[in-house]
Parts: C-alpha cells; sequence; structure tokens
C-alpha cells in the first residue's frame, strides 16, 4: 500500500505542478506581467515544486532527515544523470554566463551547506545541525541568486517565451487551485510512504530521501532534457539544472531548516562533498570548449550510478 501512495504522490506532485505553471503563467499574462518574469519565478518555481513540496512537508511533520536527502540526492540526480544523460544523445553547449557566474556560485552554494553543516569539527558543537539561523543565511544568498537573475533579465535582449495557453481568468484560477492542491497532497502522501518505507526496510529516512524520494521528484527535469537533447536543444538543461540546484539549497533547505532545525547524520557529509566534488567535475567538463561532449556525457553519467551503489551498500 506506501508504493501505491508513493507513486500516486508523485503523480500528484507531477501533474500539480504543471497546472500550477499554466494556471498561474496564464493569469501573469491577463495581469500584463512581463514574460522573463514569469518564467523567473513562476515556471522556476513550478520546476522545483515538487521538491520543495517534500521538503516543507518533511519539515513540518518533523521528518527533515528526507528534507535533506531529497534535497541533495535530487542535486546529484540533476547535475550527474541529467546533464550526462542529455550531454551523451547531444553535445551541450553551455551558455558564458552559466558557466562564468551560475556555475561558481552553484559551487559556492555546495560548499556553503557543508560548512552550515559541520557545526561538530568548526564550532565544537555537541552535534551537527541545519539551525533556523542558518537557514536564514541560506535565503539570504537565495535572495542574491534572485537579484542576479532579475538583473540580468533586465539587461538581456531576449525576452523569455513560455508556451502558455491563454485561458479565461476563471479558468485559470481554477487550474492553479487544483496544482496547488496536487502539490500539498502529492507531498503529503510521498513524505508519508516514504517514512514508512523507511521504518519498514530498516533504511533511514535521510537514505530515502537520497535514493527513491529524490529520483521520484527529479524525474521532470530528466524528460524534460532528454527531450530537448533530441530536439538538439539540450543547452537549454545546464540553465535550468544550475538553476534548480541553487533553488534547492538556497531556497527549500533554508525554508525547511528555519521552520525546523535538521539534524544532520555524519553519514551525509559524504553526499554533501560528493555533490562539491560532482559539480566541479562537471564545470571542469563545461569550461573546456564551453561544450560536454558524448563520451564526458556518459562518464558523468556513470557517475551517479557508481554514487547510487556506495550508498546503497553503506546502508
Amino acid at each position: 500500500m506506501d508504493y501505491i501512495i508513493l507513486i500516486l504522490g508523485f503523480i500528484f506532485l507531477i501533474k500539480g505542478a504543471d497546472f500550477f505553471v499554466e494556471g498561474a503563467s496564464s493569469i501573469a499574462k491577463i495581469f500584463k506581467v512581463p514574460p522573463i518574469l514569469i518564467g523567473l519565478t513562476i515556471v522556476a518555481f513550478g520546476t522545483s515544486a515538487p521538491e520543495a513540496a517534500v521538503s516543507i512537508n518533511s519539515a513540518i511533520k518533523g521528518a527533515n532527515e528526507i528534507a535533506l536527502g531529497n534535497v541533495i540526492g535530487s542535486n546529484l540526480f540533476n547535475i550527474l544523470l541529467v546533464i550526462g544523460i542529455a550531454s551523451a544523445i547531444n553535445p551541450m553547449k553551455v551558455q558564458k554566463m552559466t558557466i562564468f557566474k551560475e556555475f561558481p556560485f552553484g559551487i559556492l552554494s555546495s560548499i556553503v551547506l557543508f560548512i552550515l553543516c559541520a557545526d561538530v569539527s568548526l564550532q565544537n558543537a555537541n552535534s551537527n545541525m541545519i539551525s533556523k539561523g542558518d537557514g536564514l543565511i541560506l535565503l539570504s544568498l537565495f535572495s542574491i541568486f534572485l537579484y542576479y537573475l532579475i538583473e540580468m533579465a533586465i539587461l538581456s535582449k531576449e525576452s523569455y517565451q513560455e508556451e502558455t495557453k491563454q485561458m479565461s481568468m476563471k479558468k485559470s484560477i481554477i487550474i492553479s487551485i487544483i496544482g496547488v492542491l496536487g502539490i500539498i497532497i502529492g507531498g503529503e502522501w510521498v513524505v508519508k510512504a516514504s517514512s514508512s518505507i523507511a521504518i519498514k526496510f530498516g533504511m533511514s529516512e535521510t537514505l530515502v530521501g537520497l535514493t527513491i524520494v529524490a529520483i521520484g521528484t527529479s524525474l521532470p527535469e530528466l524528460v524534460t532534457s532528454i527531450v530537448a537533447a533530441l530536439k538538439k536543444e539540450a543547452d537549454i538543461a545546464m540553465g535550468n539544472v544550475i538553476g534548480s540546484n541553487l533553488f534547492n539549497v538556497l531556497f527549500i533547505l533554508g525554508i525547511s531548516s528555519y521552520i525546523n532545525p535538521i539534524m544532520i547524520d555524519s553519514d551525509i557529509f559524504f553526499d554533501i562533498t560528493y555533490l562539491v566534488i560532482a559539480t566541479v567535475i562537471t564545470y571542469i567538463a563545461a569550461f573546456t570548449k564551453r561544450t560536454i561532449f558524448r563520451l564526458e556525457g556518459a562518464l558523468i553519467a556513470s557517475c551517479y550510478f557508481i554514487y547510487m551503489s556506495y550508498i546503497i551498500i553503506r546502508n
């Protein structure tokens, strides 16, 4: 029964996010909101809504290990498997701004997360945790990143064009509400089922977050990137992945830890370190000729399967 609830939860999350983006984008267009701002706010939130729903729901219910595992697991899935597979299908060209600004900021956010988690080593504390104060630090960094995005949007000559059907205000509101309800219900079901599965098999909630929940909430990014690669538009995926990873660490973990401080399992330091290394390796591959070639993509994707094998054995 737990598996059925888990699968239904993922379906509600993913379809809820789609409905929310469609309805909210339509409302924004009715109010003449610039397309670029729709892309930076509504659509950007929509793609990370499954991770946000699961992590924030976990924080409210006191299952913060799932929240942390979900964010780290999703980021590893994105940076290694999504980019790796997309590049293996078609070489991925990387924009200059992504290489010189967004990627380094992504590496910095992972390092900051590691530092905030290492209370015992760095502050001689009795335990490691992401406190409410740490959450505010992450949210402050997120506000800086958001300011950068808005500034780049204003300076950019190209405007964001999101293909959204123009609906009536009434229909747009109904679609948006259905989407939000789907996200909320799906998030609650995923957290409930994941916690139950963890207890049943003696798995830690962190491991469930790193594997089952992270993969389930990241499937939309994988499907979207594969479709983009097949259409020879894989370069779009890189910016989306980096933006999504930053949103996950800075906003989702920031909000989650502010709601309820997250106690840190010592094993998670390996996962965070692996995330930093994975981001750096992908950055190096992208930096050379500003393209990730097929062989590099295959090697990057293989790093994810190596990681998955290790954490399953570790448990």
